[in-house]
Parts: C-alpha cells; structure tokens; sequence
C-alpha cells in the first residue's frame, strides 16, 4: 500500500483532534482496533464493544457519557452496528460519526477496518 505523506500528516493531525476531544469516549469494536489507535498515539479512553457482551448492556453501560465517537469498520458488521447503537442511544447522548467519514477521508478509503491503522505505525513514528 502505498502512503502519501500528506495521509502520515493529516492521520497525525487526526489523532492529535482525538486526543483533545476530552469530552468524548470512542468506541471501537475490538482490541486490535483499540491497539492500532495507541499505538498512533491515542491516550484517552477507549471501548471495546465485544467486552460488553451485547447490545443492550452496552446502551446502558454508556449512556452516561456525553458524546461517543464511534469508530467502526466499513464492513456490513460494521455498519450495522452503528446503526444499532444509533438507534438504542440516539435519545440518550450525542452519537459522533465525524472521526469516522474523517478517517476515511484521510485513507482514501484504502483501510476498512480500524485496526489496519497499524499498517501507518511504522511510519508515523519515524
């Protein structure tokens, strides 16, 4: 895969806004997902959605925070669980797809999942 430096730089620029988005908690779908944002340099929170054994206990987990930063795949799963989550939490607190449509942007659509962020690491911290 071939990676411009202006996708290194914005993708930078991208985990710096994350970082500073103290208000918010993002959520991820699993824990190479949540590796791959640390590893950019990501240090705030993250969730894991498969650790809270469905959707319901996720909803009722979450819902106390402000704003959630969903961030994940591209793929059908992926989708559809958004979309799920959008429906169980909408009336609860602020759903942030922003980062998402941000982070696609930024990859050109090139990743569809979050954790093959890590495949920006080695360059990102040269």
């Amino acid at each position: 895969m071939e990676i411009s430096y202006d996708e290194i730089s914005e993708l930078r620029d991208f985990i710096v806004s994350l970082n500073l988005a103290s208000e918010s908690v993002i959520v991820v779908e699993g824990k190479r997902d949540s590796a791959a944002l640390k590893n950019l340099g990501y240090q705030q929170k993250i969730l894991e959605f498969h650790r809270f054994g469905g959707l319901t206990k996720f909803a009722d987990s979450v819902s106390s925070h402000k704003n959630l930063i969903l961030l994940f795949d591209s793929d059908r799963k992926g989708r559809y669980m958004t979309k799920k989550i959008i429906e169980q939490l909408e009336r609860r607190t602020r759903i942030d797809l922003s980062y998402k449509k941000r982070l696609m942007h930024i990859t050109r659509g090139k990743i569809s999942a979050i954790e093959e962020l890590s495949q920006y690491e080695k360059l990102f911290n040269d």
